[in-house]
């Protein structure tokens, strides 16, 4: 039983035990964070081997008042548990559940809704310029990743705290050891003077005296910092923050309860930026997660006893589609290189990797340098393919349009993720990429219909000199439709028909052709016979083929797993419109305009009317006035 977790509703009952009685409620946090997660699925190693720096950092400061910020958020699990969603814990990233990552409209505790990594320096200087504009004195407080401190924007921040010296308390998470390895008692008992308040005083107080000497004053304090830094480099391992303007303190045991509140109460007092660099084990406290963290960095549910997985492995996926055609393209072509930003096993490249180790690039969290990079090794002669979440390209945006299409590059741009992806919410679904890509000149949109097509599509991009662009959706196909249909030979900007209709063109792209060949098949019992195209290219589109389908068709269907608004469905209406095509009544499906909600990928699929029924439904009611039975 839940002796100290079950009575904390809130920080505020936090704050009434005894700092004795913190491990013991963060042992029970770590085995509801176990149980749950084993059943719904989610972000384990990150989130147990923050524990301590949740308890401490809510121990310490006084949120809501004081505001406190998770970098990502797949790390907060502890902090979830604490600001009462104790008892809805269990509906974590389920349909109709709490959040997976902070999320703005679920807790006051949580400032902002999270997903994509290294915004939470920004967010916190903007909070702590809002707060001095105010005039007011509450605490703003970081807790960001070793990995999410590379990327650029964290750096922009840093640079700008650094500059404009707000208060600002940083909490690094180093779970990786790569920012500093100089763990040990040197180091300990170095942090331990630093943050001793009679030493800081006496630091200060020591530079006003030496200021007061007459002519020596100002040149002694200098020499007296140059020496003090020349120390600091050669024992302590935060310089690099200090020249940036923090004051930094650590590294410091981030599984030690009273270590951490005792760091944290002594720097409360401080002035300007600090940055407390704490040590975690990612995966703490579970034997399984600490032997594979990165297996239980987003795992799946999983039995608790063996740490192996309960989902059912399908024998094959879109993204090992893309593993095993990007390895046998790299076998035959010695160009064909590869780019990941940190998501080598998400994105399936992992093999490519083992493979060809001096044709692949990780760059880390950096989607926007990834893709510049990608630009240039095209312009050096060689076939980049960049392989990244389709929601985290978004980040992207500008390095697409001005160094990749302004510079007409033969980048290829593999989308994984694109569509709905599930439990992982609203950050993380893949539904603009169509919208973003397609209105760029010079840039290539495609989606396969099925894992054989994507094979194809990669072999037409890699003979293209074109940006090429392929989306493709997470794990296989919806509801086990049609993994490898038969299809037509694969050319640029040319779609397929694969079943003759005469009431109704259904134009489908990519993981909704296999849904609307079935939907066809409900309409045809009720009375409509649906033609299907296979769309394969938002652009170029395939024109010919609509003018022909305008003189038979007076009725066309649109569908896409992305937003409307931009999209597929666009595409086609301003073709009709641009070509004047007359007596067209067209009916575009696919996302609303707005932010979807976490749970799985079928069951939003089936909220937005994206199934056969569903589509059949909508087609039979909007455009021929009868219900479907």
């Amino acid at each position: 039983m839940n002796k100290w977790l079950g009575k904390i509703n809130s920080p505020r009952d936090l704050k009434k035990m005894d700092q004795k009685d913190l491990p013991k409620l963060a042992m029970e946090i770590r085995q509801e964070i176990v149980d749950v997660i084993s059943e719904t699925g989610g972000h384990l190693a990150s989130s147990l081997g923050a524990v301590e720096l949740a308890v401490a950092i809510h121990y310490v400061l006084d949120a809501p008042g004081d505001k406190i910020l998770w970098d990502i958020g797949h790390q907060a699990y502890a902090h979830k548990l604490l600001t009462g969603r104790r008892n809805s814990f269990k509906t974590i990233r389920q349909l109709g559940g709490i959040s997976g990552f902070p999320n703005k409209n679920e807790s006051e505790y949580d400032l902002f809704t999270t997903g994509h990594s290294s915004t939470s320096l920004s967010s916190a200087i903007g909070l702590a310029a809002a707060r001095d504009l105010r005039g007011s004195d509450e605490k703003v407080a970081v807790v960001i990743g070793d990995a999410a401190l590379a990327n650029g924007m964290a750096f922009e921040a840093m640079n700008h705290i650094g500059h404009i010296k707000k208060d600002i308390i940083v909490i690094l998470n180093d779970n990786e050891l790569s920012i500093s390895k100089t763990v040990g008692a040197l180091s300990h008992y170095l942090n331990s003077i630093m943050v001793n308040p009679i030493y800081n005083k006496i630091r200060s107080d020591a530079q006003e005296l030496v200021k007061k000497i007459p002519k020596f004053g100002t040149r002694a304090l200098k020499a007296a910092k140059k020496l003090e830094e020349g120390i600091k480099n050669l024992l302590v391992p935060g310089v690099f923050f200090e020249e940036l303007g923090f004051r930094y303190f650590g590294p410091v045991d981030g599984h030690s309860m009273d270590g951490l509140v005792h760091n944290l109460r002594r720097i409360m007092e401080f002035k300007g930026p600090i940055l407390l660099h704490a040590v975690t084990k990612k995966g703490k406290g579970y034997k399984f997660s600490e032997e594979k963290p990165s297996y239980f960095h987003g795992s799946s549910p999983f039995n608790k006893a063996s740490g192996e997985s309960t989902k059912k492995k399908k024998t094959a996926t879109f993204t090992s589609t893309f593993s095993e055609k990007i390895v046998e393209l790299g076998s035959r072509r010695g160009d064909i290189v590869a780019v990941s930003a940190a998501m080598l096993g998400g994105t399936g490249l992992d093999e490519f990797a083992k493979k060809y180790p001096k044709r692949i690039f990780d760059v880390g969290i950096a989607e926007e340098h990834a893709v510049t990079f990608s630009a240039a090794l095209a312009r050096g002669g060689f076939k980049p393919f960049i392989a990244i979440y389709s929601t985290f390209l978004q980040r992207a945006y500008d390095q697409i349009i001005h160094d990749v299409c302004l510079q007409d590059l033969g980048v290829v741009f593999c989308l994984d993720r694109a569509g709905l992806v599930g439990e992982d919410g609203m950050t993380h679904n893949g539904i603009f990429d169509i919208a973003y890509m397609r209105h760029i000149p010079g840039m290539i949109v495609a989606a396969p219909k099925d894992f054989n097509e994507l094979k194809g599509m990669m072999e037409l991009a890699a003979n293209s000199d074109k940006p090429f662009s392929i989306r493709y959706p997470r794990g296989g196909q919806l509801f086990g439709l049609g993994e490898n249909m038969p299809s037509k030979r694969l050319e640029l900007g040319k779609a397929e028909v694969i079943k003759d209709g005469k009431h109704v063109v259904i134009l489908a792209l990519g993981s909704m052709v296999a849904v609307s060949l079935k939907a066809a098949e409900l309409l045809s019992k009720n009375g409509v016979n649906a033609s299907v195209v296979n769309a394969r290219f938002v652009k170029p589109l395939d024109s010919e083929l609509i003018e022909d389908l305008s003189k038979k068709f007076k009725k066309f269907v649109t569908i896409e797993e992305g937003v409307i608004s931009g999209g597929f469905g666009s595409a086609v209406l301003e073709f009709i419109d641009r070509e004047n095509i007359k007596d067209v009544e067209l009916k575009a499906l696919g996302l609303p305009d707005e932010f979807i909600e976490h749970g799985g990928r079928e069951e939003l699929i089936r909220k937005y009317h994206l199934t056969p029924d569903g589509i059949a439904a909508v087609i039979a009611q909007d455009l021929f006035d009868r219900q479907l039975v």
